[in-house]
C-alpha cells in the first residue's frame, strides 16, 4: 500500500444563490485543483457540507470528481456517519465508484466507547477499500487516543489518520508509536494533519502532510509547504507557513467552511453561500479574512 504524502484538499461544495448545488462550479474547482498540482482530493467531508447534502446531490458530485480526477490524483471519498450501517453503505459506494480511499470519521453525537469504535472501523475495513480514519474531537465529541488508535491501525485496511485532535503531543505519539514503526514493512500508516496551522509542526515530527481547507483557495502554496517539509527543507517550510498563517487563522474565524467560501468568492472561484444551519459570515469577521487574502496577492 502506497503511503499518502503531501497536500490533499478538503473540497468545498459550491452553491448557487438559491441554495442549489453548483455542479458546473464543482467541476471547475476539481480541474483548478489538478492544474495547481495538488496531491489529492477529499470530497464529501466536513468542508463539503455533507450533513446537508442529499444522496442524489452526493452521487452527482462523486460522478464529477471521478470523471475529472480519476487516474490523475488520489481520491479520498468521505464516507462517514454516526450510524455504522449507513457508514458501511457509504464506504461501499466509495468502493463501487472506484475511489482510491474512503475517509471514515469518528461517529459523532453517540460518543461511542472503545469497543464500539473498534467495531465501527472493523465494519469499514470489511468492505474492502483502504480506510483513512478521521479523528476530530471538536466536531464529534470523541477523541481517539493513541492506545485505541494503535488497535484501529492494526486492522487490515486502515492506511492512516487525518489527525485533527488539536493536540500536537498526541499527534507525535501516533507518529512515533504507529507511523514510524510501520515505515519498514508493507503496511505504511500515513498521518495527515486535519488542521492547516498544524501542518508544519506535524511534519517536523515525521508526519506526512495535510488535508487542507485553505488549499481550496491556494492549492499551489499548500503543496509547496508540504513539499518543502517532505524534502527536509524546514527553513523554506517555515517561510511558507508564516506566509499562510494569517489565512490559516482567518479561515477558522467562524465555522468552516463559511470563511473559506467567502474568500473564494472574492477570488472569483465558485463557492456561494453555505447551507443552513450555517449562516452568513458576520461582517466584523470579514476584515481580517480580507486582509489575509490580500496579503497573498489575491484580490
Amino acid at each position: 500500500m502506497k503511503l499518502l504524502r503531501g497536500a490533499y484538499t478538503a473540497m468545498i461544495t459550491p452553491m448557487k444563490d438559491n441554495g442549489e448545488v453548483d455542479f458546473d462550479g464543482f467541476k471547475r474547482l476539481v480541474n483548478f485543483q489538478i492544474e495547481q498540482g495538488i496531491d489529492g482530493l477529499v470530497p464529501l467531508g466536513t468542508t463539503g457540507e455533507t450533513p446537508t447534502l442529499d444522496e442524489g446531490e452526493e452521487d452527482k458530485l462523486i460522478r464529477i470528481v471521478m470523471d475529472e480526477a480519476k487516474g490523475k490524483v488520489p481520491i479520498i471519498l468521505g464516507a462517514g456517519s454516526n450510524d455504522t450501517k449507513d457508514m458501511v453503505k457509504y464506504v461501499k459506494r466509495a468502493r463501487e465508484v472506484g475511489a482510491d480511499y474512503a475517509m471514515v470519521v469518528t461517529p459523532y453525537y453517540n460518543k461511542p466507547n472503545d469497543s464500539g469504535l473498534l467495531g465501527h472501523f472493523e465494519a469499514a475495513v470489511n468492505v474492502g477499500i483502504p480506510i483513512l480514519v478521521y479523528n476530530i474531537a471538536s466536531r464529534t465529541g470523541r477523541n481517539i487516543q493513541t492506545p485505541l488508535m494503535e488497535k484501529i491501525a492494526a486492522l487490515n485496511g486502515i492506511i492512516g489518520v487525518k489527525e485533527a485532535s488539536g493536540d500536537i503531543g498526541q499527534m507525535g505519539e501516533v507518529i512515533d508509536a504507529i507511523s514510524l514503526s510501520r515505515r519498514s514493512d508493507s503496511k505504511p500508516f500515513t498521518v495527515l494533519s486535519g488542521d492547516d496551522a498544524m501542518t508544519l509542526p506535524l511534519m517536523s515530527l515525521g508526519g506526512d502532510g495535510v488535508v487542507s481547507v485553505i488549499a481550496n483557495l491556494v492549492p499551489g502554496k499548500v503543496k509547496a509547504l508540504t513539499k518543502a517539509c517532505l524534502e527536509g527543507n524546514f527553513e523554506e517550510g517555515r517561510k511558507i507557513h508564516f506566509e499562510l498563517l494569517p489565512l490559516m487563522r482567518a479561515a477558522f474565524i467562524e465555522t468552516n467552511p463559511v470563511p473559506i467560501k467567502k474568500a473564494m468568492s472574492w477570488a472569483g472561484l465558485p463557492s456561494g453561500p453555505a447551507r443552513l444551519p450555517l449562516g452568513k459570515m458576520e461582517s466584523k469577521n470579514e476584515a481580517p479574512l480580507r486582509a489575509a487574502v490580500e496579503k497573498l496577492g489575491i484580490k
